[in-house]
């Protein structure tokens, strides 16, 4: 009977394991599924799939990496930098790293003591989506109240997931769009347009291909004239944007400080006054993106809009973290 009990122990004990066992695994595809749906990585194409494993189930996330020209990854970030410089083609608002600033002043005039909130995007990035979705309403009216500077980076990385280079076009009608109407409304609105859920394409072998004339539409629902809209498909700023897909990964801090693409880009990547945002805290802490934002720049929810409500964190300091309050 003494035996039969320590068997039925051992039984027990190894189910408990294979149990906990499946049950780690589990977190770990939901936590890298978590990931994949807010951020795209650079240069390569995540696939989820399913397999067994003898007495339990496991998702494994693959990357299969494409890379740029030899000549292209050989280049240090300095040189990368440098190249960028030498773009003859360069929309005349961005500055030397490729950033669009808005504020309430306009174009390239920050409001002084209000944090600047980078967003580097590409617009077939469905986590890119899911942020616009989620921040763009809050965004405008912070902007406009003067609470914060927005600083945009396009890039156009994506191209080879669609079958007409949904991403250059896109990118390349956004700046023309900057550089020919001089209400920054009228972009945020754009954004928000293209990044709608049913409009954003899915990308890869989902990819259905969106025409100039569908762009051009949203553009014009954004408040864009039809003159400039009927312009914004030249490409005119194609060099400059290769130059940014080159530069921009390399450098080190826009790099994932946590998560399965712990250093290397991703995109959306945010940073509030020049310092990495870590959006994998949001699961951590169980909070959204749009409430996840506003307590790293020191806000509350019923201040957002209010013109003289600041952020606490000022023009100067980094975010204040979702999981520790520091």
């Amino acid at each position: 009977m003494a035996q039969s009990n320590k068997n039925a122990q051992k039984r027990e004990s190894r189910a408990e394991r294979r149990a906990a066992e499946a049950a780690a695994v589990k977190a770990r595809a939901e936590q890298a599924e978590k990931e994949r749906k807010q951020q795209t990585m650079i240069g390569a194409i995540v696939v989820a799939v399913l397999v067994i494993l003898v007495a339990i189930g496991a998702f494994t996330v693959y990357h299969n990496t494409h890379k740029t020209s030899d000549a292209q990854d050989d280049l240090t970030v300095e040189q990368a930098y440098d190249k960028l410089q030498e773009v003859k083609d360069t929309p005349s608002l961005v500055d030397k790293k490729g950033g669009l600033l808005i504020s309430k002043n306009g174009y390239g005039k920050a409001v002084e003591g209000a944090p600047t909130i980078s967003i580097y995007m590409d617009f077939l990035c469905p986590g890119c989506g899911n942020l616009h979705r989620q921040l763009d309403e809050d965004l405008q009216k912070m902007i406009d109240a003067g609470q914060i500077n927005l600083d945009l980076h396009f890039m156009a990385f994506m191209d080879r997931w669609s079958t007409d280079e949904y991403s250059s076009r896109a990118a390349n009608a956004a700046m023309y769009l900057a550089e020919h109407d001089s209400d920054p409304s009228h972009l945020i609105s754009f954004l928000e347009k293209m990044y709608a859920e049913d409009f954003q394409p899915e990308e890869g072998s989902n990819y259905k291909s969106v025409s100039d004339a569908q762009i051009k539409k949203q553009m014009i629902a954004a408040g864009v004239s039809k003159d400039v809209a009927d312009k914004a498909f030249n490409r005119e700023y194609q060099d400059w944007l290769d130059a940014i897909d080159t530069y921009t990964p390399k450098r080190s801090e826009l790099w994932n400080v946590s998560g399965n693409y712990k250093g290397s880009m991703t995109t959306p990547t945010v940073t509030i006054n020049g310092k990495f945002w870590d959006m994998n805290q949001l699961s951590t802490a169980k909070t959204t993106l749009a409430e996840g934002l506003l307590e790293s720049i020191g806000l509350k929810a019923d201040q957002v809009g209010v013109a003289g409500d600041m952020p606490s964190i000022g023009s100067k300091k980094g975010p204040i973290s979702v999981t520790t309050g520091e």
